[in-house]
């Protein structure tokens, strides 16, 4: 029997965003934006679901006048991808 994947995960945009973050400490939502390729409301929407799961966390400040909103993974979002990752890699390995 296969452990199902975590849908909130299995979304290409949010894989990309929760994968991004794993390897850095924090990313501004221009540079999520750029690696991602997706439109700005589309990432806005993606980074607003992972954060009410709790998988990240949304910094909004100010450089200057301009807006600046930060993301970075929290434990539980490191844990979700962690067992997403193990759960492909025993999909893999049947």
């Amino acid at each position: 029997m296969f452990k199902e994947l975590d849908p909130l995960l299995h979304s290409q945009l949010r894989l990309a965003i929760v994968s991004i973050l794993m390897s850095v400490d924090s990313a501004e939502f221009t540079y999520l934006k750029e690696q991602t390729q997706s439109t700005a409301g589309n990432l806005s929407v993606q980074l607003d679901k992972l954060s009410e799961a709790g998988y990240i966390q949304i910094d909004k400040s100010f450089n200057g006048k301009k807006p600046l909103t930060t993301c970075s993974i929290t434990k539980k979002g490191i844990k979700a991808f962690d067992d997403y990752v193990k759960t492909l890699q025993g999909y893999i390995k049947k």
